[in-house]
């Protein structure tokens, strides 16, 4: 799973969640030289012929895609949600894929954790209401991942009330 409950700090509770993250440095290095051999491989029996020319610039363009897309993933993965779960106030911190940081906390009594199965961007999707306002937690999750959140975030809630 990518998320885990952090022992407890006093009578506070945290939650780290973070995206899948399949793709290593070192896998990256290896996917892209591979897809670059594969690719250059049929090319040997063009060489010396004008036909690789033509064809260079697109296979370049092939891999240079590839490059940047698997980049745009590799930053994407550094998204890291924390959730404080205090008897006072819960509070959620969300760092973005670029550095940005967003905070939200609200009183544990009013929270409301709600799954919208579908009308979200991501099917079960999964937010937390309070303090006249509702924050995702866990986007890119999968759809049973933010469901088994959803159970495990409502029986801590209900532990926290009940303090």
């Amino acid at each position: 799973m990518p998320y885990e409950w952090l022992p407890p700090e006093g009578d506070a509770h945290r939650l780290h969640l973070w995206p899948h993250r399949s793709l290593t440095q070192r896998g990256f290095v290896w996917f892209i030289g591979l897809t670059a051999t594969l690719i250059a491989v049929p090319l040997v029996g063009l060489v010396g012929n004008p036909v690789l020319w033509a064809l260079l610039p697109f296979l370049v363009a092939a891999i240079l895609a590839i490059w940047f897309a698997l980049r745009k993933n590799g930053r994407d993965r550094d998204i890291l949600e924390d959730l404080r779960l205090a008897p006072d106030r819960i509070q959620l911190t969300r760092h973005g894929p670029k550095g940005a940081r967003q905070d939200w906390e609200a009183n544990p009594y009013w929270v409301r954790v709600t799954l919208h199965e579908t009308g979200g961007p991501v099917p079960n999707y999964l937010t937390l209401s309070g303090n006249n306002r509702e924050v995702e937690l866990g986007a890119f999750l999968s759809e049973e991942e933010r469901l088994e959140l959803q159970h495990e975030l409502q029986a801590a809630l209900a532990r926290l009330r009940s303090v």
